[in-house]
């Protein structure tokens, strides 16, 4: 009885103590892992591992190292014009810098390009925010594949075509319809960069609506509210933050904007509301001038830099709004 009773335990243990070495020759195979991978990271630290971060530093400091250096430019030159010319001056509504004495008043060329923007959103908004709605909510996924690339087929159009075309083929087509527009005026742009702008507006804005959670859409709907009740009162207030930035962004677009005004609007410096009629805007200026109208070094040379820095000052400060309006309205689901 004995011997059976020890023999049955040695058969109970035996087992547990198996299991136990099997468990213990696994810790130390997972061990042995370990310390391998940290032997094959330590042999390539040395190499890719150091080497890459700094190739990546590299790469994301040229951004930044390129605005400093156009900021500074901008600012040095900028310097040495209102070292010769007031604020005030500036700041006034005369602008002749090729006259025998020269004004360098900025307001004609802010009113031209504010009008110019103005009318450019006044085209754009409606105009993509019907689209935006349309692809997001009405369009079914077949004909959104087809819509959207052709309608994104606009952003890749050059804006001196859109020059002319505004120059050759809206401004007769306005002038049938308004018999005072002149041959050179602030209208013709404007709508044909709010034509250019769309692409922006409606891509952004669909991709905001289009990322509303479908829970949104579906409780509108089981409360009996038709598509268009969804759109406009559930899809767009929650998409608002994203939309607001498509605006201020394509604003921005519109204000920095060259070849379509410096063709087609003219080159008159009168501070004028009227937009039948010929403006300047500040980029129209700075291509007016590049031209070679401008010895270097003197004072209308250096007044380029005071208009470019005051250009940049007004995209910088409507990319800070469309951060700070994203950044307040924006939902989180």
């Amino acid at each position: 009885m004995r011997g059976q009773f020890s023999s049955s335990y040695v058969a109970f243990i035996n087992p547990r103590e198996k299991e136990y070495k099997e468990r213990s020759e696994m810790m130390e195979s997972k061990t042995t892992i370990r310390e391998q991978i940290r032997t094959n990271i330590g042999k390539r630290k040395n190499r890719t591992d150091q080497v890459m971060p700094k190739v990546f530093l590299m790469m994301a400091s040229i951004s930044v190292i390129t605005t400093l250096g156009i900021i500074s430019t901008l600012v040095f030159d900028a310097a040495k014009f209102f070292s010769e010319v007031s604020l005030v001056e500036f700041f006034s509504t005369e602008l002749a810098p090729l006259a025998k004495d020269p004004k360098f008043g900025i307001l004609p060329l802010i009113n031209g390009t504010i009008l110019s923007s103005l009318i450019a959103m006044m085209v754009a908004i409606p105009v993509g925010m019907a689209a935006a709605m349309y692809m997001s909510e009405f369009a079914t996924a077949k004909v959104r594949k087809i819509v959207k690339p052709i309608m994104e087929i606009l952003a890749g159009i050059p804006t001196i075509v859109y020059g002319f075309f505004a120059y050759s083929f809206v401004t007769p087509l306005l002038m049938k319809l308004i018999p005072t527009l002149e041959a050179k005026n602030v209208l013709s742009p404007g709508i044909v960069m709010g034509i250019m702008i769309i692409p922006m507006v409606a891509s952004l804005s669909e991709d905001a609506m289009s990322a509303v959670p479908n829970a949104l859409r579906e409780g509108a709907y089981g409360l009996g509210s038709t598509k268009f009740e969804v759109t406009t009162k559930v899809v767009v207030p929650s998409a608002i933050s994203g939309i607001m930035a498509s605006f201020v962004l394509g604003i921005s677009r519109a204000i920095g904007e060259t070849m379509i005004v410096a063709i087609a609007s003219g080159s008159s410096k009168n501070f004028t509301f009227d937009i039948t009629q010929s403006m300047q805007t500040m980029t129209g200026y700075i291509v007016e001038f590049t031209s070679g109208d401008a010895g270097s070094g003197t004072t209308g040379y250096y007044s380029l830099y005071a208009v470019g820095l005051l250009l940049f000052i007004f995209t910088f400060v409507m990319n800070l709004i469309a951060r700070a309006i994203s950044k307040k309205f924006r939902e989180e689901y």
